[in-house]
């Protein structure tokens, strides 16, 4: 073999790994599909509050509520209030809320709120629970949602048990009756 024969054949074989490797990351989604029964993605946000970076695993160990929402969605909107009093009902417990806002994130061509919008926001609905907020768009690549709200419920073990596209009554006795069944369970 010549040596334009062993660097043709060196180049095929990397030129082939880097579409093999592209290929994987394009398909990850479909391979590794966010749906009830499989591990919650980690996720990188700003906790508004605290000013201070928050990811899923600062819930480990809880039941939380991981939902995903903007400022200029109505029905994001409708069920903050439904949300609240879960909260509410629910203070005291290892139940969480991580309202993640994906104001910011260009995907979304709506006018985006920065974070002190968004915490105006939450604080004008008299929201208590943690408000996130990840302009990056990357919880949005990750749990591959293409619209707001999306929630998803997540166990102690990090596992999701429950997800809502759009807008849920948080208080409606179904869901309460799953949390405190999660919350129940170690």
């Amino acid at each position: 073999m010549t040596n334009r024969q062993q660097w043709t054949l060196i180049a095929s074989l990397v030129t082939t790994a880097v579409f093999g490797v592209a290929l994987a990351i394009k398909l990850r989604p479909q391979l590794n599909p966010v749906e009830i029964g499989s591990s919650a993605p980690a996720f990188q946000a700003t906790n508004l509050r605290t000013k201070r970076p928050s990811s899923l695993g600062d819930y480990r160990g809880k039941v939380v509520l991981v939902n995903i929402w903007a400022t200029w969605c109505p029905p994001c909107r409708a069920e903050m209030p439904s949300m609240e009093k879960l909260h509410k009902k629910l203070a005291g417990t290892d139940f969480r809320i991580a309202a993640v806002s994906v104001d910011g994130d260009a995907f979304f061509e709506h006018e985006q709120e920065g974070p002190d919008q968004v915490l105006a926001f939450a604080n004008n609905l008299g929201l208590t629970f943690d408000i996130l907020q990840d302009a990056s768009g990357g919880i949005r690549k990750t749990y591959d949602i293409f619209g707001v709200p999306e929630s998803y419920l997540v166990d102690r073990t990090g596992v999701i048990v429950k997800r809502v596209i759009g807008a849920a009554d948080w208080e409606d006795p179904s869901n309460e009756m799953l949390i405190r069944r999660l919350l129940s369970e170690h």
